[in-house]
């Protein structure tokens, strides 16, 4: 991505997983980071630990209430006056363990999709106005296989995840010829929190942890000529093939 200074970056869902590893990723190329997760004392000593290799600005907050997406890309804008990357990393499993559909309690259901697919359309809508006007941006939006594939159990996540990636699509074609690029990354199989929330009691100590899948987004960024579209993070090709499970 050309331009006189590194990228600013608004990575959600930074203070644990993949989201932390994508800014530490862009913090090592001094890439300004605008990060914020609903945990603040974890946020709080990821912004300590990048804060001395790059700018940061944290704010604690729900990505899905709509004031504090505002007050986080308005405090962005103020400080850095732009957004070049957005990464939509935050995201809600939902129940645990989860359900099946035919269980599935409507309230959580609807609470899922607040988070994964009207939260990160709410700050394309906030972050898009500016990266038109310069004709360049990145927009990272992290999908799973769960998305394509019907996984029992998965449903209600993965359901979620598919809106979001024809979101995505549309929104890709909506912006064909202005600049911005669109990204969903599938980061494959991962250990993390997240996973074992999703399927308590199983080891996950065999998979690779989210570091693994952090450089693809980074690769993405600094791609020039890499069309919109679906990418599978570990390998970082369209993924035309069947993924795996965040």
């Amino acid at each position: 991505m050309k331009q006189d200074s590194e990228p600013v970056a608004l990575i959600t869902g930074a203070s644990r997983g993949l989201g932390r590893e994508i800014a530490r990723r862009f913090a090592r190329r001094r890439m300004p980071l605008i990060l914020t997760a609903r945990g603040a004392e974890a946020l709080r000593e990821v912004a300590d630990e990048l804060g001395a290799l790059t700018e940061v600005v944290a704010l604690p907050g729900d990505v899905a209430d709509p004031e504090h997406a505002e007050r986080l890309v308005r405090l962005g804008l103020e400080r850095f006056g732009r957004i070049d990357v957005l990464v939509n990393n935050a995201s809600s499993i939902g129940p645990s363990p989860m359900p099946t559909l035919a269980d599935y309690p409507p309230d959580a259901f609807a609470e899922v999709l607040r988070v994964n697919v009207v939260a990160p359309l709410h700050l394309v809508q906030l972050v898009l106005p500016q990266m038109r006007a310069r004709g360049a941006g990145v927009i990272l939006n992290v999908t799973s296989d769960a998305a394509v594939q019907a996984y029992p159990g998965w449903g209600g996540y993965g359901a979620s995840k598919a809106a979001l990636e024809h979101l995505s699509r549309v929104l890709a074609a909506e912006l064909e010829g202005s600049g911005v690029r669109v990204y969903v990354v599938d980061p494959g199989d991962m250990d993390t929190q997240m996973h074992r929330e999703a399927e308590p009691g199983v080891d996950l100590s065999h998979l690779p942890g989210p570091e693994v899948a952090a450089p693809a987004f980074e690769q993405l960024v600094e791609a020039e000529t890499a069309p919109s579209g679906r990418f599978e993070a570990q390998r970082l090709v369209p993924a035309g093939a069947a993924g795996r499970r965040p």
